[in-house]
């Protein structure tokens, strides 16, 4: 084995292009602007079309894929849901529990091989909120259907 890695590169459309691989490529929900918004379940950010990356396979032979924005999440389409407002509220209180960690109280720091490694247990805590919301959420996404009106 080469221990070779198949690179995607980041492909750039137009925004018509873009809008239209959107629609084709995520079978999960309808896209009608750029603009509109989709909280990642994996990463717990708010993400708009714009934002969604279009990644093709190495020299143009795999097929278009999209992917978060966010650095190191490797959610799909079928991780993004529609920003509800209850949401929305869970993320806010989540801002809000984040600010009122103890700003005041210095991060352990240790140093290990002549560099400086932090030890932030509020920012620790405030990731493992999110993944249980994300959890959460995913759950309850699968339980009722994205679009309860019909097609």
């Amino acid at each position: 084995m080469s221990g070779a890695v198949a690179l995607c590169v980041t492909v750039e459309l137009s925004d018509d292009e873009k809008l239209e691989v959107l629609g084709r490529l995520d079978q999960f929900r309808q896209w009608h602007s750029l603009d509109e918004k989709r909280y990642c379940l994996v990463c717990g950010n708010l993400i708009s079309g714009r934002q969604i990356q279009v990644a093709d396979g190495t020299r143009g032979n795999r097929p278009l894929r999209l992917s978060c924005p966010t650095e190191r999440c490797d959610s799909i389409p079928m991780d993004w849901v529609l920003p509800t407002n209850e949401i929305l509220a869970k993320m806010e209180r989540l801002k809000e529990e984040e600010s009122k960690a103890p700003a005041l109280t210095p991060a352990a720091i240790t140093i290990v091989n002549g560099q400086t490694v932090h030890h932030d247990k509020s920012h620790e805590h405030f990731v493992s909120r999110l993944h249980r919301l994300a959890f959460h959420l995913k759950r309850h996404s699968k339980a009722v259907p994205s679009n309860p009106c019909g097609p």
